[in-house]
C-alpha cells in the first residue's frame, strides 16, 4: 500500500495586500487629495457666480450713453468738446401713436460725462429716447429741439445681439454763442462735401 503524501506546506504568511495602508505604498498627503475637490468647487461657484451676473430678468436692458458739450454748435464730437459730468438725463418711452409717458427716469452722468439707466421693462410698442434734461455747467447748457435726444430700442424682439445692452448715440449741450475759433475748427474736418446738397 502507498505510503500516503505529506500534506502540502502551507505557508502561514500572505502576501502583502496593496492599499494606501501597504508600506510599500505610501498613502498621499491629505492636503493633496483635498485640494483638487476644493478646486473643482470654486470652479463651480466662480462659473455659476458668472452667469448670475449677466444673466437679467427677461425684458430688463441697461441704457447707457453719454453727455459732452459742443463748443462750436458743430452737431458732433471735435477736439474741442468735453465731458459734461453731472449732467441729468432721462430715458422717456411714449406710444407710437399719442405723447402720453409711460415710462420716464432719470440718471447723472458721472465724472467722464456717462450715464447708466436700468430699465425693467420691454417696450417693444413704444418709442423710446434718452432726453438731456439739466446741464451742470452754465456755460454749456442751452440745447436745440431733435439735437437734445438719442433713440434707444428698449425690445428683444428687433434682432440685436447685445443681450440687455443698449447704447445710446452721444448727446450734446451747446454754449450760447460758439467759440471764436469754430471756423478754423471745423475746417479741419473737411465739411465741404457734406454741406453741399444737390
Amino acid at each position: 500500500m502507498a505510503a500516503a503524501r505529506p500534506a502540502a506546506h502551507r505557508s502561514s504568511h500572505c502576501v502583502p495586500r496593496r492599499s494606501f495602508n501597504s508600506p510599500l505604498i505610501p498613502d498621499p498627503p491629505r492636503e493633496e487629495m483635498a485640494q483638487p475637490k476644493l478646486r473643482m468647487i470654486a470652479l463651480v461657484v466662480l462659473a455659476v457666480a458668472g452667469v448670475a451676473s449677466a444673466v437679467k430678468d427677461e425684458g430688463g436692458f441697461v441704457v447707457t450713453g453719454r453727455v459732452y458739450c459742443d463748443p462750436c454748435r458743430a452737431g458732433f464730437e471735435t477736439n474741442v468738446s468735453k465731458s459734461v459730468p453731472g449732467a441729468t438725463v432721462e430715458v422717456v418711452c411714449r406710444p407710437f401713436v399719442g405723447s402720453k409717458e409711460t415710462l420716464k427716469a432719470e440718471a447723472t452722468t458721472d465724472e467722464y460725462g456717462w450715464y447708466k439707466l436700468e430699465i425693467d421693462q420691454d417696450h417693444q410698442e413704444e418709442i423710446c429716447e434718452a432726453v438731456l434734461a439739466k446741464s451742470s455747467d452754465p456755460a454749456c447748457a442751452e440745447v436745440e429741439e431733435f439735437r437734445d435726444r438719442a433713440r434707444v430700442p428698449l425690445t428683444s424682439n428687433n434682432g440685436i445681439k447685445q443681450q440687455g445692452v443698449r447704447y445710446a448715440n452721444p448727446i450734446a449741450f451747446f454754449p450760447k454763442e460758439p467759440r471764436k475759433d469754430c471756423g478754423n475748427i471745423l475746417n479741419k474736418y473737411d465739411l465741404k462735401d457734406a454741406t453741399e446738397t444737390p
